[in-house]
């Protein structure tokens, strides 16, 4: 059997959940290929084929390829297709954006956000926010997999040996063009790689008083910085510190939760922490149900004294 694996990369480096993609690969017993298309991404390419069981990287160059734009990607990947069992991209927003699109053009159905391998044809995932599993068996010829990246530890990013070999890029779809980014520029960790997590929620009432209770805890942990949905939705952190069902899913060694009372959907992105400490004043909040260690406690007056404290 052979799985191919299309790498989520900026034309440099590659995304870390591209190398969980490659372990969750790993579990299929299959050789396994990473296609990087993109432009002037040899960076990229040259990554891919150091990491830890990779047998080959297809390397496709091109300017339409640059932007990662679906309708482009997609295509490239079905024109290296043919042989391969299982296609495989990590359940980022940027893989929920292309697999659909393979899964369709191969009138197959797609098992999406897998979260364990249990054999060539059988996969588990989350359903009903996490609260149950399902095992999902898919007959098709050819299966296209979405992978939750918090369910699988990261191949070695060094000690491969994978060949490099140049492919034909496909031509532009025409469908779609590329306007513009906005990146958001931070001396913080990325939310989804961070080892530590402070996040906040409605409790914390104000943008103000993140940046003055939340922040320097987060500073002091060397932490990434998030939030809960609620309070998001009332102005008081960014979209993209967004926690959740309907955020971002993390799975860090310490998620420290700040002011969340624990909605299941909230639950559903934190849940997997190594070790979850939870601070709110409602001693009855769902947080606690999956804390490792709680304090109920006033947060204006515990965090303070425990960033002082460190």
């Amino acid at each position: 059997m052979a799985a191919l694996v299309i790498a989520e990369h900026d034309n440099a480096n590659l995304n870390p959940a591209t190398l969980c993609t490659i372990a969750a690969a790993s579990k299929l017993g299959s050789d396994i290929t990473v296609l990087v298309a993109g432009s002037g991404c040899e960076a990229a390419a040259q990554a891919a084929a150091k990491a830890a069981g990779v047998a080959k990287v297809l390397h496709a160059d091109a300017v339409q390829l640059g932007d990662g734009l679906a309708e482009n990607i997609a295509a490239q990947a079905l024109a290296v297709a043919d042989g391969y069992e299982h296609i495989l991209l990590p359940a980022t927003n940027w893989g929920k954006n292309v697999a659909p699109r393979i899964a369709a053009k191969l009138d197959v159905a797609q098992v999406s956000d897998i979260i364990g391998v249990e054999g060539a044809d059988t996969f588990q995932r989350p359903i009903y926010a996490g609260n149950a599993i399902a095992t999902v068996q898919s007959a098709d010829k050819v299966k296209v997999l979405t992978v939750r990246g918090t369910a699988f530890d990261a191949v070695a990013a060094e000690g491969g040996s994978g060949a490099v070999e140049s492919v034909a890029a496909v031509a532009d779809s025409g469908k779609s063009s590329f306007v513009g980014r906005e990146i958001v520029k931070s001396d913080r960790p990325e939310l989804t790689a961070a080892r530590i997590i402070v996040s906040g929620g409605r409790g914390m009432g104000s943008s103000e008083n993140f940046e003055k209770v939340l922040e320097p805890l987060a500073d002091k942990l060397g932490a990434a910085m998030g939030a809960s949905r609620a309070a998001v939705d009332a102005g008081y952190a960014p979209n993209d510190w967004q926690v959740g069902q309907t955020g971002k899913i993390v799975a860090p060694e310490l998620y420290v939760a700040v002011g969340i009372s624990g909605a299941i959907q909230h639950l559903a992105g934190m849940k997997d922490s190594k070790v979850i400490v939870a601070i709110n004043k409602d001693e009855e909040a769902p947080i606690f149900g999956v804390a490792d260690y709680g304090l109920v406690a006033d947060l204006f007056s515990a965090v303070p004294e425990l960033t002082s404290s460190l």
